[in-house]
């Protein structure tokens, strides 16, 4: 995993609520342990028409979404089954960040440990950013601050843990690995004592 440390984009706007994992990767596209090339079944059924051929209804079909790595959702997203292939899917895609007002817990895990941001706004600036559609954003993961065009920020919290790791590019296995040495250290430890 790569070090989360700042994102700079212009930010695509979903508005639908209750965008489930199943809509940001169907359940038939979860035969696969390899994270890479996911992100082309993301929204799969919303981005494309039965005949394979683009959805241009589709938000991120749009011109002025191409290239953004910030998506601004509308409440209650990532709800439903928990799949790790959902934020996969959103990275390999090309989305770093996801931003909105209530982010499912599971989903809202799995993306953190995954180094997708899912940071939770309140609702005010979550109304905002929703019916602002394309403006450019940075998030600072170290600040934990939302830095607006005119100059304001936006603050927002992350799980410690889930900050370090992202700031360092481990996930919890990766975290565990880095105490090697501890942790053989107190192995061997409790059992001369034992």
């Amino acid at each position: 995993m790569k070090p989360v440390t700042r994102i700079h984009s212009r930010t695509a706007v979903l508005p639908d609520e209750n965008i489930d994992t199943d809509r940001i990767i169907p359940a038939r596209f979860l035969t696969t342990t390899e994270r890479a090339g996911l992100g082309k079944f993301c929204f799969n059924d919303w981005r494309y028409r039965q005949d394979g051929s683009d959805n241009p209804d589709f938000p991120l079909n749009q011109t002025e979404a191409h290239g953004c790595s910030i998506l601004v959702v509308g409440r209650n997203f990532g709800c439903g089954s928990s799949r790790e292939h959902a934020p996969w899917a959103l990275l390999d895609y090309g989305i770093q960040a996801v931003l909105c007002s209530e982010i499912a817990d599971i989903f809202r895990g799995n993306a953190l440990k995954n180094g997708l941001l899912a940071i939770v706004l309140d609702e005010a600036e979550h109304r905002w950013l929703l019916r602002n559609p394309g403006i450019e954003l940075s998030i600072d993961v170290r600040e934990q601050a939302i830095e607006l065009p005119d100059g304001g920020r936006i603050g927002f919290q992350l799980e410690p843990f889930a900050r370090h790791c992202l700031l360092n590019g481990v996930d919890q296995l990766g975290f565990l690995l880095q105490h090697g040495d501890a942790i053989t250290q107190y192995e061997h430890h409790q059992e001369k004592a034992a």
